[in-house]
């Protein structure tokens, strides 16, 4: 509905978490967060979208992942990735620090199964996704997803209602 380009900026969430992930209350230990209310609240969001979430009960080290979007990002055929990580880990709970996952994943979209798995080996984009890290930081962003127009940004998972009027306000043509 926007003359928008959408650009995948990637950001810290939780980087020290462990390759075999933290379950959610181990992520949340100390903090009065009601688990249950907000994955509630979360997959009622989703559902108004029509986007599908499933129940997680891992949270995982998203860092590869990352790497891995910013390959696509460079390829023709890499358009589906990010949907196809997003529900890898929101629907099918699906730990994104492995590499053989990631390959899996991949391959569904029709990447080149070696040429990504060289890539996540080799880190070829780590300093790319390091350099995100750092804009996010400059931003002063805290939480994902940050949805950011030229300096202003809107946090947190919004209804497209919410969007649209954000994006409105900064002054974004509508096709």
């Amino acid at each position: 509905e926007f003359e928008i380009d959408i650009v995948y900026r990637h950001f810290p969430l939780h980087p020290n978490t462990p390759e075999d992930g933290l379950t959610l209350k181990e992520l949340f230990a100390g903090r009065d967060i009601d688990i249950a209310s907000a994955q509630e609240r979360l997959s009622g969001l989703m559902a108004d979208e029509g986007l599908p979430y499933g129940r997680r009960t891992m949270t995982y080290n998203s860092r590869l992942a990352q790497e891995l979007g910013k390959w696509a990002d460079k390829r023709p055929e890499g358009e589906g990735i990010h949907e196809a990580l997003f529900r890898a880990y929101f629907v099918d709970n699906m730990n994104l620090a492995k590499v053989e996952n990631l390959i899996e994943i991949a391959s569904q979209v029709g990447l080149p199964v070696a040429e990504a798995e060289q890539a996540l080996v080799e880190r070829q984009f780590r300093e790319t996704v390091d350099a995100d890290w750092q804009h996010s930081r400059a931003l002063g962003i805290t939480g994902v997803p940050t949805f950011v127009v030229g300096n202003r940004g809107i946090v947190g998972t919004q209804p497209y209602e919410q969007l649209a009027a954000f994006l409105s306000s900064a002054g974004i043509p509508r096709r």
